[in-house]
């Protein structure tokens, strides 16, 4: 009778082993899978560049970002117009303003910004919208 309970025992292991040994082999044949599909860059959204780009040219010349007058997506990247509070005066209509073309890789780091006008808060543009 041991022995039958030898052979029992035997089998239910061999058992248990196949199936642990397909259990890793599925396991592996799913990690490499995995990663032979290189995940995507998130690509980031809209709201998060003109965060960061106004954080970025806040931190790099030291004056407020007000506003985002322009946003555009271009081949480079982006592109954005920044209103930016250059000099505070009292009345508040009296600060002075800048304009500044902002642009951006694809992933959203500043690689470069240029001021394209300066005025007065208070004052209406004479250049007809821009």
């Amino acid at each position: 009778m041991s022995n039958t309970n030898n052979t029992s025992a035997s089998q239910t292991s061999r058992q248990n082993s196949r199936k642990s040994q397909s259990s890793h082999e599925s396991q592996d044949s799913q990690d490499s899978q995995e990663t032979q599909q290189e995940p995507k860059a998130r690509r980031p959204r809209p709201m998060e560049i003109l965060r960061e780009a106004r954080a970025q040219l806040a931190e790099l010349t030291g004056m407020t970002a007000e506003s985002v007058s322009s946003f555009e997506q271009t081949e480079d990247g982006w592109s954005l117009e920044v209103e930016v509070l250059e000099l505070e005066r009292v009345p508040d209509t009296m600060s002075l303003m800048g304009s500044y073309v902002v642009e951006l890789d694809p992933d959203g780091q500043l690689t470069g910004y240029r001021r394209v006008r300066r005025y007065e808060r208070g004052r209406a543009d004479a250049r007809g919208g821009r």
